[in-house]
């Protein structure tokens, strides 16, 4: 839970200004193309063959998977929630009568200084990417101002770091049987309760072993 104090959100903070930063860890390789369909805007699902214990039991939104590599969200490991009045004052903003919390979740093992923001695509920044018709990603502190502002998306998930996985590295690991594929269901994203996450989402794989 230490990892929600405002101090040691004020690089996660940072990064979120910093929206270029978002893939800067992914390797790129253009002349390796991957051996499987992308399954960007896909949940990836450790499968019970998954040796990393970093892994076990996640589920996954899928940002980009492309012959640069791959890059993931872990949607079903929350840390606990943050005061939104308490991310403004960091951001130097006005917090008076701001009331409400934001989920905050551990995103993956690669370059926790980093925050990412998933929501409901209700909402659009200048830095919004789209993830699927129903779920996108923001990489900039803006969007914290509009939750307060009560213009801000229906829905928000703010994770620190992310998986990202070389060029050929996930293919290697599907071929290996360590991760079921499952369509995106915003509503496992955000509305499930998190200790049932990993089961439901392994109900609706369509990669099976």
């Amino acid at each position: 839970m230490s990892l929600l104090r405002p101090i040691r959100l004020l690089p996660v903070l940072a990064a979120l200004l910093a929206p270029a930063t978002l893939f800067g860890a992914v390797p790129s390789n253009p002349n390796v193309a991957p051996s499987h369909a992308s399954l960007a805007g896909q949940l990836l699902i450790a499968t019970p063959a998954m040796g990393d214990p970093r892994f076990q039991n996640t589920v996954l939104v899928m940002v980009r998977h492309n012959a640069d590599g791959a890059m993931g969200i872990v949607i079903n490991r929350p840390i606990g929630e943050q005061s939104l009045a308490d991310l403004l004052q960091v951001l130097g903003e006005k917090s008076e009568g701001v009331s409400g919390t934001v989920p905050v979740f551990v995103g993956g093992p690669v370059q926790r200084e980093l925050g990412f923001v998933l929501h409901s695509t209700d909402y659009r920044g200048p830095k919004t990417l789209d993830v699927t018709g129903e779920v996108a990603l923001t990489t900039t502190a803006e969007i914290f101002r509009d939750i307060a502002a009560n213009t801000g998306p229906k829905k928000i998930l703010l994770a620190i770091g992310y998986a990202g996985w070389a060029p050929g590295q996930l293919e290697n690991e599907l071929a290996h049987n360590a991760w079921y594929t499952a369509p995106l269901d915003p509503k496992l994203v955000f509305d499930a309760d998190r200790d049932k996450v990993w089961e439901l989402a392994v109900e609706r794989r369509t990669r099976d072993l």
